[in-house]
């Protein structure tokens, strides 16, 4: 069986979103075990102008649905930006999990070629389903996982690289 775009997709943020929620698990007992007022790990950033910890949860999950709905030609769901608290976050994973699960593969497999058009702010950029996945789609929702992983070792939670990475 060859290996698919939604091979490429689906299953690698599936994965990431367990880690990353695994992660919110352990800042939780962390912060109970230290008694430090959980909100200063949601609110924590690495740098004045990135996001939270919040912030960061809430763009890999846009990110991850936004992937999923652009690859299979689907409707995006809206998830208002409203988390303040570690299960809102944890609910937040898992209503993505949900969504992308929802996500038929016959509908990804074989979109290499779809077009895919996004608006920045610096004007549309136009991809292939392929380039997409590759240059923008993984990329940044990466870069927003990793991020929130940064915050919480930033932040003294004792978690290192097998904790993101897991074992597959």
């Amino acid at each position: 069986m060859a290996f698919t775009l939604y091979d490429a997709s689906i299953p690698v943020m599936l994965r990431a979103l367990g880690q990353l929620s695994s992660l919110l698990d352990k800042a939780i007992a962390h912060a109970e075990e230290r008694k430090i007022d959980p909100s200063v790990f949601v609110n924590a950033r690495l740098a004045p102008d990135m996001y939270s910890l919040a912030g960061q949860v809430q763009a890999a999950s846009d990110a991850a649905k936004a992937c999923a709905a652009r690859l299979s030609g689907t409707d995006n769901p809206s998830f208002p930006d409203t988390e303040t608290t570690f299960p809102e976050l944890q609910e937040r994973i898992a209503k993505t999990v949900a969504f992308l699960k929802s996500v038929d593969p016959a509908r990804i497999v074989g979109q290499e070629g779809r077009e895919i058009v996004m608006k920045l702010r610096s004007g549309e950029v136009q991809f292939t389903g392929a380039t997409y996945l590759q240059a923008m789609a993984l990329p940044n929702f990466f870069f927003h996982v990793v991020t929130a992983y940064g915050i919480l070792r930033h932040n003294g939670l004792a978690i290192g690289k097998l904790d993101y990475l897991s074992r597959p």
